[in-house]
């Protein structure tokens, strides 16, 4: 039964695109944009006590009070804390969390501490924790810094070409790193009025090789040369601090940024200290459930999301809600010079950020996105032309789109003893390289050089099993449906790479009509398009399918699954994770997600109709 030949259903699906339209207009702030929580895990809540207490911050009794609430709310029953929704426990997570509730007055003989505790022995101890947490745990005393990997400062006077230069690592692990090199150089510490022996297995690692040469320079390092690392790192981290105070925008260079700063003499009172947290608390959700902070913030990203949503919702381009976001959107355009322009020199500045404000990182998935949707409304010209000429600027030389950088693609630094957690370089991706060419697709640029080099690019990252990889997104089913639009938008919605992507979508769909994907596929294969089906999965599965004009039984259980699971409210519940920081190790909640979605996928099924 196709879709066409059930007009009950198709009644029901426009009644619910009707009233996820209207929830989604009501969530417009007054100046015209989106912004839906980021949740991540309670690291980033645990970190924050950190900081808190090693800067002795006047309001941090407070402060930890509310974010331990919070902790202990995302304890599992059996004592361990997990990276996202349903997943399995970590043990770093879980040692982190641990000490904020100590630092917080948990006794260790509590109930939930002892579980906790005997979690983490079992694990391997903290002493199998990755590196960041024995960073913390050596910020507060609780473990040497002579036991975790140098990083050091010298590093920051290679020339951008050389293998290691900071700048061959992505931008979001370049921002840390530099921080990080002052702060494993100078030791800087506090203390608590703890130990954590309950937490330990007894058992270490041996030193990596290259660590133990560090550390043999480490000890007898050219002193002249030291201090000009470290006048050249503390420099380089001030010039990027944004205007609302952060570095990058997101949470690891932010916090790692103060310290090292703070490492430097550069007290409260400073005023990079003072914007640094003010920004922080711009950050920080404080309700029922307890205080926490976002990792990031997408205001730009929901903000280009919705616009599209509404206008394949049927919104006319002129609509006044519209006509805000869109004036909003071209404020938010980059006009600066970047970190990009190392290997871009000759560029021009353009494009846009996720962020609020991160002037010094915009990225290609955001310009895409939101040029897209500028050119919908028929706003910013001038920027959109100087955002897609900078988009096309920053393609890699493979035909591939990474997010931040053009060919960041190194494998070496991944080999380095303190790059154990997480993605440290941008390599081109199918997600960000579909999202440009569907916008170059608009632009009726499908056919130039740049297109079909990334459209080779697409069809070569195919998988045998017919789905496309997931950068930024949970994951296959992501990655497809980003890609089968943009296939279409190029003239090859009948090529053979298509029809194998529509089996593979109707094999992995659930059997309630929705569509999941767990998060432990960016590690386990047979994870793949298996998991809870969720509202913003079952969204990206339908907007792939309505491009392949697969318009049968699949798609119909999918449109049923959205009808049946929306709230009075006109939205949808969705607790799991489908957005992806670093893949593997970090997650995320995009709260809009499950409403801008499914909006745009019932718009494009029922347009026409």
């Amino acid at each position: 039964m196709t879709v066409a030949a059930a007009p009950r259903l198709r009644e029901a699906a426009r009644e619910t695109l009707r009233r996820a339209s209207e929830h989604l207009l009501s969530l417009q702030q007054p100046d015209g944009h989106w912004k839906g929580e980021l949740e991540t895990n309670v690291t980033i809540d645990a970190e924050d006590v950190f900081l808190r207490h090693y800067l002795g911050l006047p309001d941090r009794a407070e402060t930890t009070r509310r974010s331990a609430a919070w902790i202990r709310s995302r304890q599992r029953p059996d004592g361990s804390w997990a990276t996202f929704f349903g997943g399995p426990a970590d043990l770093s997570t879980t040692v982190e969390a641990y000490v904020a509730l100590r630092i917080a007055g948990d006794p260790p003989e509590a109930a939930h501490m002892r579980r906790a505790a005997s979690f983490v022995r079992d694990a391997g101890g903290a002493e199998a924790s990755r590196v960041f947490t024995r960073m913390w745990l050596s910020l507060l005393s609780l473990w040497s810094w002579d036991e975790v990997p140098m990083l050091p400062p010298e590093q920051i006077l290679l020339p951008p070409s050389a293998p290691l230069s900071v700048y061959a690592f992505g931008c979001w692990a370049r921002q840390t790193i530099v921080a990080l090199q002052i702060v494993t150089a100078l030791q800087p510490r506090t203390t608590v009025d703890f130990e954590i022996p309950e937490l330990m297995s007894g058992r270490r690692a041996p030193a990596h090789p290259l660590d133990r040469a560090l550390r043999l320079y480490e000890r007898r390092p050219v002193r002249a040369l030291r201090r000009r690392a470290l006048a050249a790192a503390e420099r380089w981290i001030l010039e990027r601090q944004e205007r609302d105070g952060s570095w990058g925008g997101i949470q690891p260079p932010w916090v790692w940024s103060m310290i090292a700063l703070h490492a430097r003499g550069y007290g409260l009172d400073h005023p990079v200290q003072r914007l640094a947290l003010a920004g922080l608390d711009s950050f920080t959700v404080d309700d029922e459930d307890g205080r926490r902070v976002e990792a990031c913030q997408s205001p730009v990203w929901d903000t280009a999301l919705a616009v599209i949503a509404l206008l394949d919702a049927g919104l006319p381009p002129d609509h006044p809600a519209l006509a805000r976001a869109a004036e909003w959107l071209v404020g938010r355009e980059v006009r600066v010079r970047g970190d990009w322009a190392v290997r871009k020199p000759r560029l021009a500045a353009g494009g846009f950020p996720f962020e609020y404000a991160n002037d010094n990182y915009p990225d290609v998935d955001d310009t895409a996105v939101v040029v897209l949707a500028l050119r919908r409304t028929g706003a910013g010209a001038d920027a959109c032309d100087r955002g897609i000429e900078w988009m096309l600027g920053m393609q890699s030389s493979d035909g591939g789109w990474g997010a931040f950088d053009v060919d960041n693609t190194s494998r070496l630094v991944a080999k380095l003893p303190f790059c154990d957690f997480g993605a440290v370089t941008d390599p081109p991706s199918a997600d960000v390289t579909a999202h440009v060419l569907e916008t170059l697709a608009h632009e009726g640029r499908e056919h130039e050089l740049p297109a079909r080099r990334g459209l080779e690019w697409l069809l070569r990252e195919q998988e045998p099993d017919g789905s496309w990889f997931g950068r930024w997104g949970a994951n296959h089913v992501y990655g497809t449906g980003a890609v089968l639009p943009a296939l279409a938008a190029c003239g090859l919605g009948r090529h053979p790479s298509v029809a194998r992507a529509v089996d593979w979508l109707a094999s992995v769909q659930n059997p309630g009509g929705g569509f999941g994907e767990d998060l432990r596929s960016y590690r386990d294969a047979s994870w793949r398009g298996r998991g809870a089906s969720t509202a913003s999965q079952t969204a990206w599965a339908l907007i792939g399918l309505h491009a392949a004009r697969e318009d049968g039984p699949v798609t119909e259980r999918a449109l049923r699954f959205l009808v049946e699971t929306q709230r009075p409210d006109g939205g949808w519940d969705e607790p799991y994770y489908t957005g992806t920081g670093f893949p593997g190790d970090f997650y995320l909640n995009y709260h809009l997600y499950r409403d801008v979605f499914p909006v745009m996928a019932l718009g494009r099924v029922l347009a026409g109709e």
